[in-house]
């Protein structure tokens, strides 16, 4: 293949990448709005294996971004986001339903007390609530984290008039810290789509490096240095260096890539795991980094 159709073949991988990410991001968020709106009629029953299905496809199209090495991890990390983003916007959904619907009145605490023991959950203090009228405020017990009211205290609180949504403050209602909430967890998955579109194009530069051998940098080093040593020399230096070399503070074992010139880091990771070592993929800086474990290995030539 000529350079430039091997060219031509780099930038059609390169927008192809943009455009799936594109669309899976498309689709992180539609999934959100669907499960959102499927949320309030539905139990976890349903809801269950729709995040299953969801989590599977999720990992078929993450893993065509290219970097397969973590996708797994991405793809649960994509899954908590949205699973948070859903939950959190479905508490702003009650606070700003009780907003559009509710009735703001004046009640009196009239008994207080606290949700049974439960292991280590966390025990939510209750109020049971009267208008001054004598009547009782409509919908659940008025529920809050703290002990905040005692019995006989007046408090201003918006009620629902169906009954179906507890009452809650003024303050308790506003549903712009939850909005804020969802859309953060939102992005994040985005943002996760993102690096995984990084990562998987970052993977496939270094797939199109050792398709073609010997870059020119390297082969200008081998110029100025008068380094035309054979590959199997090479290797042999490497496995020197990796036994006699000393770790860095952060437990690495670290070398130029510059001075192995006619060896990919694919066969330098296979060298170095036949050494009983890894090869670390991220956070390099332009060095090869060695390790017994690493965050994510270097694929073996």
């Amino acid at each position: 293949m000529s350079e430039s159709a091997e060219d031509e073949a780099r930038i059609r991988r390169a927008r192809y990448p943009v455009a799936l990410a594109a669309g899976i991001g498309c689709y992180v968020l539609a999934v959100i709005a669907g499960m959102l709106a499927l949320v309030e009629g539905y139990g976890p029953g349903l809801l269950a294996p729709l995040w299953i299905a969801h989590g599977v496809l999720l990992i078929v199209l993450i893993r065509k971004l290219g970097a397969r090495e973590s996708s797994t991890y991405a793809t649960l990390f994509i899954l908590a986001t949205s699973l948070m983003s859903v939950y959190v916007a479905d508490m702003a959904r009650e606070d700003l339903t009780l907003q559009q619907r509710g009735e703001e009145v004046t009640a009196i605490v009239v008994r207080e007390w606290r949700d049974a023991a439960e292991g280590r959950k966390a025990r939510d203090y209750k109020y049971a609530l009267e208008r001054q009228d004598g009547t009782a405020v409509p919908g659940p017990e008025m529920k809050a984290t703290t002990d905040r009211y005692d019995v006989g205290q007046v408090v201003t609180v918006i009620e629902d008039p169906k009954g179906e949504l507890r009452p809650q403050t003024p303050g308790q209602a506003d549903a712009t810290g939850e909005a804020l909430g969802s859309a953060a967890f939102a992005l994040t998955a985005l943002g996760s789509v993102g690096w995984m579109t990084w990562r998987g194009s970052d993977t496939a530069r270094g797939r199109d490096a050792r398709k073609r051998g010997p870059g020119r940098m390297q082969k200008g080093y081998k110029a100025v240095t008068r380094n035309h040593s054979a590959q199997a020399e090479q290797e042999e230096k490497l496995r020197e260096a990796l036994r006699t070399y000393p770790a860095d503070r952060r437990g690495y074992i670290k070398v130029e890539p510059e001075e192995y010139p006619d060896l990919s880091q694919g066969r330098a990771a296979r060298i170095a795991w036949e050494a009983g070592l890894r090869a670390e993929a991220v956070s390099n800086r332009g060095s090869w980094c060695f390790k017994e474990h690493v965050i994510e290995e270097v694929p073996h030539d």
